[in-house]
Order: structure tokens, then C-alpha cells, then sequence
């Protein structure tokens, strides 16, 4: 090759050209020349975003911010995305920073499956705190910090603990007194000895409450089935008032039979008629039972009549049967 001044300028021209290609790359220019389509998304606040700043989906870069107007008091940013990636109807924008020198992008997130694909207008946006907003955030943090660090000097913890050192220093004996107490009374515990230490260490106490507990759900069984029991009986109580309501059965019948009722009344009434003619002497039975004669008469007839057996005693059985032939032929 042949260093001409031809050549010389086809080189650097060459490499020109590389060069502004790589820039355009790099801020982005280039995919203004590439195919897609756009679309837009209105914020409260830009938040320092700029003109060829990346949009992104799950941190893939699907395209470049195309320009930030003022519409309406809202920053209207239009994007352009690239034909092979795909922006649903439902998703969402939102200008999120990549650190903390302000890198900002448009982040695109959401949008279902079944949701069909924009071809261009606006999308829902919704906005994250700004990060100058956060650093003033921080900055009063910062301040509320260092402050509160002032306000433990020397001087003021000497103040907040003067009173309490003092009180160690002038019951420091009772404190020892109190300490070793405390001490004596955990030794007790973890050897077993006294109330509390036989109830942590001794495992009979575990077994008798065991036993205690067993016995309590041995008791709640036993209570849950004479409780069982008793809702069987109210159920059977229940079924017989049921009964007797509805007029079936001996009670039912009585309670509800109005025949049955008129001849239950009418024969109280013939046992009432019956009895008031037995009071009053009526009748074979109410002579019986009311007169006095009658009583004698039988009383007479009893003694005739063991007379009688008396004699037939003294005769014999051969007069006896003499008698009855007799009376009999």
C-alpha cells in the first residue's frame, strides 16, 4: 500500500467514522436510526431524566427516551421501543436511578400475558421518591445523629451517672449482701434444695403432674359422655313432649283426644256417684259397710256357727255321718 495523501485521508476518514459511530452508540443516537415504534408516559417529576436515556424491562434495555416536553405542568416523556420487544396495554413506567450520581432510566414493569400489545399512546405511570429528596432525607438523619453524639459529652454522662455511682459507692456493702443472696438462693435451685429447687430438679413433680393431667383428661371424657348422655335423655324428653303434643300415646291421647277426655270425666264422675252411695249406706255394699245391724247379725251367725263345730266335736265322727245320712235321706 502506497502512503499517499489519498490514502492517508481514507484512514482517517475511515476511522472518523468509526469513531462517530461508537459516540452515537454510546449516548444512544444510534437507535434513532433504528426501526420501532413509540410511545409515551406522563410524570409529576423528570427527575433529571434526559433525552436518550435507556428504557428498560426486567433491566433489559428495550429502548431510548426520545424527548421531555412540559405538558400540563407534567414532564411528558416520549420513548422508542424496538420493534422485537412487546409493550402490554396494562403495564406501568416509572423513572427509577441506577446509583447515586443520578443516572436515571424508564423503567417499564408489569403488564399480563393476555393483555395485548401497544402500538402507540400513553402509559400508566406511577412515581418513586425523588433522590434529592432522599438525600435530604439522610442529611436530616445525619444531623438528628450528630446532635444526639453531642449531646452525650463528658460532662452530661458525669451528670446522668454522678447520682448513681454515688448511690453504688455508699450501699455498696448492702448490694454485696444483696448479690450474694441472689447467688446462694440459684445454688439452692440448682442443686435441688428448697420448694423451688425440688419443683425445677425433682422429676417426680413432672410425673405427679402427669399423672394429675392424665386424670384430668380421663375426667373430661368421662364428663363429655355423661354429657353426651344428657343431651340423649333432653333428646328423649324432647321426643316425648314432641308426643304428647302431637296427640300419640296413652298421655297424648289424654291430653289430646277430647272423646277420650268426655269419657275419662264421665267415669270419675259414676266412681264419685259410687262412692258418695257407698257413704251414705245405699245399695248392698253401703249396708255392709254402714249398718250396724248387719255387723251383729254376722257376728251372731259366727258364734251359731262355732257352736255348731263344738257339738259336732263332742259326738264323734260316727254321729256326724249319722247326721248328714239322716239329713240327707
Amino acid at each position: 500500500m502506497k502512503n499517499t495523501l489519498e490514502t492517508r485521508l481514507g484512514i482517517f476518514f475511515a476511522l472518523a467514522l468509526v469513531v462517530a459511530v461508537l459516540v452515537l452508540e454510546m449516548v444512544g443516537a444510534a437507535d434513532f436510526f433504528k426501526g420501532g415504534y413509540s410511545i409515551t408516559a406522563s410524570f409529576k417529576n423528570a427527575q433529571e431524566l434526559k433525552k436518550g436515556d435507556a428504557v428498560k424491562t426486567a433491566g433489559v434495555e428495550i429502548g431510548r427516551v426520545e424527548s421531555i416536553e412540559l405538558d400540563s405542568g407534567r414532564a411528558r416523556v416520549s420513548m422508542k421501543i424496538q420493534k422485537k420487544y412487546e409493550v402490554k396495554t396494562d403495564a406501568r413506567a416509572v423513572i427509577k436511578f441506577t446509583g447515586l450520581m443520578g443516572n436515571n432510566f424508564v423503567a417499564i414493569e408489569g403488564g399480563s400475558p393476555a393483555a395485548p400489545r401497544i402500538e402507540s399512546g400513553s402509559l400508566e405511570t406511577y412515581e418513586q421518591p425523588d433522590l434529592s429528596v432522599l438525600m435530604s432525607k439522610l442529611e436530616g438523619v445525619a444531623t438528628g445523629v450528630e446532635n444526639l453524639t453531642k449531646s452525650f459529652s463528658t460532662d452530661n454522662i458525669s451528670t446522668l451517672l454522678g447520682p448513681l455511682t454515688d448511690f453504688i459507692k455508699q450501699n455498696s456493702a448492702p448490694l454485696s449482701a444483696v448479690i450474694g443472696n441472689f447467688r446462694t438462693v440459684s445454688d439452692n435451685i440448682a442443686g435441688g434444695r428448697g420448694t423451688i429447687g425440688r419443683l425445677v430438679m425433682d422429676d417426680s413433680l413432672y410425673v405427679a403432674t402427669y399423672s394429675t393431667m392424665t386424670n384430668l383428661q380421663l375426667a373430661g371424657a368421662d364428663i363429655k359422655n355423661v354429657t353426651g348422655q344428657a343431651d340423649a335423655m333432653l333428646r328423649d324428653v324432647r321426643t316425648l313432649i314432641d308426643g304428647i303434643n302431637q296427640g300419640k300415646g296413652t298421655l297424648g291421647r289424654l291430653t289430646k283426644d277430647e272423646k277420650l277426655y268426655n269419657e275419662t270425666t264421665v267415669a270419675m264422675s259414676n266412681l264419685r256417684e259410687i262412692l258418695e252411695k257407698l257413704n251414705r249406706g245405699q245399695g248392698s255394699v253401703g249396708k255392709l259397710l254402714n249398718d250396724d245391724t248387719f255387723l251383729k247379725n254376722a257376728k251372731l251367725s259366727l258364734q251359731k256357727l262355732d257352736k255348731a263345730t263344738d257339738s259336732l266335736e263332742d259326738q264323734g265322727p260316727l254321729s256326724v255321718l249319722g247326721l248328714v245320712v239322716g239329713s240327707l235321706f
